[in-house]
């Protein structure tokens, strides 16, 4: 084994490697390379002579350079402060800060999303000290819990025992809390909301489980897609319109009434008005490449109609067909469940919530995320729904 005196020239590797790590005992940085997002060891003699090793990170926060502690040698290994390097590189692309600074308890954000909420409500509502009083009474292990730590569990636990002893209660405990959480999405603290997941938990009014749309894993939507574009003695134009709503993920009413005066195919885009839009306002569909060729053969089957998926009658699309599509294709999934396959895959892939939520036309009432107007923000939903459209080949 190799020791290396103070005094010794340690010649620095190109990147660290764990057995340099282990024997280095020379005071001084050593970095990973380029490459290593950052990461160093710090070496450092104290009065006594021991020698000690720590991990840092060098980060742009906010456009500020900043240090961030890994932890010590030999606890956290080489391997670990990697991954420790790569979890905060990604965090700061989605805009969160990996020391946890600016990150709120629910009690903060909780507040917020009340001031926010206020400008909304009448002077004098009562509104504001209900939903404290809510969060007091029904959501108290949760206020001192940092939002990006609170888990389904802690929701469920909140929720479970008022959920058939007090429903009415538990009902407006569950639209508040959601309600937070929605604010904490928007402004990129986490990228879930916790309250979906606990929900499935408990039993509705009647005894019998929340049914919620059945979802695929987004790892089994290409072959799914496949099998729709076998799928034989269908309408015509059911499988192309379940193909599209697919590839866009959009409402299975948005694609149905889809007309083709609608469709911009040299600006690849797809511009719904608002009213068939669940929010109330006009969105605009960016198209990928497999979207475009679904349309290219929708034209071919839809003739002169003006509508791109008309029904045998002229009329749109009823919508039993494209439910018959998926049930002779076997696929065990309902069509609103493709736009959670997505939103699955999209969070799995690093896109910034805000993004990802644009992407699904989620209307956020924060006022710093209401930005779906903004060419960028389109320019950002083209490159993710493109890569949806490649991803499911």
């Amino acid at each position: 084994m190799i020791h290396h005196k103070e005094g010794d020239t340690v010649k620095r590797p190109r990147t660290l490697s764990a057995a340099f790590v282990r024997t280095v005992n020379r005071p001084g940085v050593y970095g990973d390379g380029r490459g290593g997002r950052g990461l160093s060891l710090r070496v450092h003699r104290t009065r006594d002579g021991r020698i000690t090793k720590t991990w840092r990170q060098r980060v742009r926060i906010e456009r500020r350079l900043t240090s961030i502690g890994l932890g010590p040698y030999p606890e956290v290994t080489l391997a670990e402060a990697r991954q420790k390097a790569l979890d905060n590189s990604r965090g700061v692309l989605l805009g969160q800060d990996p020391r946890g600074r600016g990150i709120p308890t629910f009690a903060e954000a909780a507040e917020r999303t009340i001031k926010l909420h206020r400008e909304s409500w009448k002077a004098g509502s009562p509104l504001p000290e209900q939903w404290e009083s809510t969060f007091r009474l029904h959501a108290a292990p949760l206020l001192d819990k940092r939002v990006d730590r609170i888990e389904s569990a802690d929701v469920l636990a909140c929720l479970a025992p008022i959920w058939n002893s007090k429903p009415a209660a538990a009902r407006k405990a569950q639209h508040r809390i959601t309600a937070v959480f929605r604010w904490c999405i928007g402004r990129n603290y986490r990228a879930d909301n916790p309250v979906d997941r606990a929900v499935v938990a408990l039993p509705k009014a009647n005894g019998h489980t929340t049914t919620h749309h059945r979802a695929l894993p987004h790892g089994e939507v290409a072959a799914a897609l496949r099998a729709v574009r076998r799928t034989t003695d269908t309408h015509p134009s059911a499988a192309p319109c379940v193909e599209l709503i697919v590839l866009t993920a959009v409402r299975p009413g948005e694609a149905r009434g889809a007309l083709w005066d609608e469709i911009d195919v040299d600006a690849a885009t797809w511009t719904i008005p608002a009213s068939r839009m669940k929010a109330g306002r006009e969105f605009t569909v960016p198209l990928s490449p497999p979207a475009l060729d679904v349309l290219e053969r929708a034209r071919k089957l839809s003739g002169e109609s003006p509508l791109v998926f008309p029904s045998r009658t002229g009329g749109p699309l009823p919508p039993k067909a494209p439910l018959r599509v998926l049930k002779r294709a076997g696929v065990a999934s309902t069509l609103h469940g493709f736009r959670s396959s997505a939103r699955s895959w999209m969070a799995e892939s690093g896109v910034p919530a805000e993004v990802a939520e644009a992407c699904l036309a989620h209307v956020p009432r924060s006022q710093v995320v209401q930005a779906y107007q903004r060419s960028d923000l389109l320019t950002r939903r083209a490159e993710v729904m493109q890569a949806w459209g490649e991803y499911l080949g």
